[in-house]
């Protein structure tokens, strides 16, 4: 599990993002570069990184069901997770 700081930082970037994408687009799409240097570092999308919705791992992330690896084996194992099962052939 992640820490909470580093999920609660995480959701601020994204929030920050949000806020600013049509300021940044519109600024983008006058080549207003010395304006774009002057927003927030973490406004940027560049900058999000997918994470695990329940633990909040970083890595092994799975963007089709928005979880990790791990989290999603034990989910499906458990039939939590509509459609998916273990395969066998």
């Amino acid at each position: 599990m992640a820490r909470e700081s580093v999920k609660a930082r995480e959701r601020k970037r994204a929030a920050l993002v949000a806020k600013f994408a049509e300021k940044r687009a519109t600024l983008k799409a006058e080549g207003n570069y010395a304006a774009l240097d002057l927003l927030p570092k973490n406004a940027s999308p560049v900058r999000l990184h997918n994470r695990c919705q329940l633990s909040g791992r970083p890595r092994g992330y799975m963007r089709q069901f928005g979880m990790c690896r791990n989290m999603f084996r034990d989910l499906a194992l458990a039939g939590k997770i509509p459609g998916v099962r273990k395969a066998s052939w």
